[in-house]
């Protein structure tokens, strides 16, 4: 991948990897990849210029820019790692500087910019009442987009067969995150974002979900940001964000 890509600094660029998948998962990671085979707008897909925002007495980003490209980007560092991802998804305003996704800038149409990036809080209580068969069928009809053959697809690679019909609030935190998660491999958004990848996930779940982020990051057509202490097993990065060298205080 051209340096021109990655213009922040410390960021890594890596080159797309070849990975087979064998076994009894086999039949899931085609169908994913073939779901995933939508057209997406792969230029432009997250930008960010002069991007200021600290907390009261704690400074975060100054002046941060960034150009996100498609596949898999790690978010990494002690601290800063929600922020960004919240600044990113519209949840927090930047105090100076702009940010746009798929050529929409957040402060000029937050709606459309919302439309171009699923993010769904990890401890989110908007949708308790809901069972997760009802919670992807509501993102389905709504503005976020979402294929709910593929969603309920990879909720049973994760386990979460026995849960499809049981409240939200009845769930254990890992069950809800699969949820999120779910959602977020069968949504149509050009870019997602997620917030601490494995908290509270079983070891399957995990293999899983690296796998199924291998896919995506060998299609390259949507921008995956991950917030995580390391990179994900067998998933080849576009990016690497290390927070570390870019907060002072």
């Amino acid at each position: 991948m051209p340096d021109a890509a990655c213009r922040m600094p410390d960021a890594e660029c890596h080159p797309p990897g070849g990975i087979r998948f064998e076994g009894e998962h086999q039949d899931l990671l085609l169908s994913f990849a073939t779901m995933n085979q939508r057209q997406f707008n792969a230029s432009g897909l997250l930008q960010a210029r002069g991007v200021t925002f600290a907390y009261p007495g704690l400074p975060l980003l100054n002046a941060f820019d960034l150009d996100v490209v498609p596949g898999v980007t790690l978010v990494t560092g002690e601290r800063g790692k929600t922020t960004l991802l919240r600044l990113l998804a519209g949840v927090l305003a930047p105090q100076a500087g702009w940010i746009a996704a798929g050529g929409v800038r957040q402060d000029e149409d937050p709606a459309a910019y919302r439309r171009q990036v699923f993010w769904i809080e990890p401890g989110s209580q908007d949708f308790d009442q809901q069972t997760p068969r009802e919670f992807f069928q509501s993102l389905a009809a709504g503005d976020m987009g979402l294929d709910v053959g593929v969603a309920l697809e990879v909720a049973v690679r994760l386990g979460l067969e026995p849960h499809l019909d049981k409240a939200i609030y009845m769930l254990s935190s890992g069950s809800r995150r699969k949820v999120w998660m779910s959602a977020a491999f069968a949504s149509s958004a050009p870019v997602v974002l997620i917030d601490d990848l494995f908290a509270a996930l079983d070891r399957p779940s995990v293999e899983a979900l690296s796998e199924l982020l291998s896919v995506e990051a060998q299609h390259n057509e949507r921008a995956w940001l991950i917030a995580h202490h390391d990179i994900p097993h067998g998933v080849p990065l576009a990016m690497t964000i290390n927070l570390d060298s870019l907060i002072r205080g």
